[in-house]
């Protein structure tokens, strides 16, 4: 499933009942798909084996607070977009709430429709982020060739290679972030379409294969690269 074509997926943290439904209702209403959770914990759980576009997190929340999980999903190396709710509106409450990683911050009770607005606008902006640059039908590097049209490859040594659909896939959507980092969770969501995760060890075999078709030394890559704990590169 295209990014751009799927509902944007947010969860909403709060642990006040009768608030987490009326935001979960009111976010629905504006076509959103949403989990909700009422403690910190599970919100450490849910995004490690989940994809979201947004989280809406209260920092009040019992067992942990929303400043330490935020800076726990940070730590992680985890960029998704992050609105505070709070109860505390001093300045220093606020510069807080983004020193810890948060992107915005929204203090209770709180317009709905303001809400509404800085909801979508951060969605907006993580697509943006993530909005892949053009790739021909027939990419040159290295001097290898990539044929995504007829899904094979022409390798360091000159042999063609057939390419299974999720490898040229994979490969498309390394070359279109070409020297960033592209998350797993996102290589996960794209590639394979999962909210859900599966094993990551099944894009590291991906990975191990481009390096036999496409490196002169599958042990140093030159073009492509793991990086710990948070995703793949693609270098030229």
């Amino acid at each position: 499933m295209n990014v751009k074509e799927r509902k944007a997926s947010l969860l909403v943290v709060e642990d006040e009942e009768s608030l987490r439904e009326a935001l979960k209702l009111n976010l629905e209403l504006e076509g959103y798909e949403v989990t909700t959770v009422d403690n910190g914990p599970s919100v450490l759980k849910m995004v490690k084996n989940e994809y979201f576009d947004l989280i809406v997190l209260d920092i009040m929340l019992p067992d942990m607070d929303g400043l330490t999980v935020c800076e726990t999903i940070r730590m992680q190396h985890n960029d998704v977009p992050i609105l505070f709710l709070s109860a505390r509106n001093s300045s220093g409450d606020r510069v807080e709430g983004l020193k810890k990683g948060g992107d915005d911050y929204l203090t209770k009770p709180f317009n709905l429709e303001e809400l509404l607005l800085r909801v979508n606008k951060l969605v907006v902006k993580n697509k943006k982020i993530r909005e892949p640059q053009a790739v021909p039908d027939v990419y040159e590097f290295g001097g290898c060739k990539i044929d995504f049209a007829a899904h094979q490859c022409t390798s360091k040594d000159g042999s063609v290679q057939e390419l299974s659909k999720k490898e040229a896939a994979l490969l498309k959507l390394l070359i279109e972030h070409k020297n960033e980092v592209v998350s797993r969770e996102h290589i996960l969501q794209v590639v394979w379409g999962y909210n859900v995760y599966p094993t990551t060890r099944t894009i590291d075999n991906f990975i191990l294969n481009f390096r036999k078709y496409f490196e002169e030394d599958s042990r140093n890559p030159k073009h492509f690269h793991s990086v710990r704990g948070i995703g793949y590169k693609f270098t030229v």
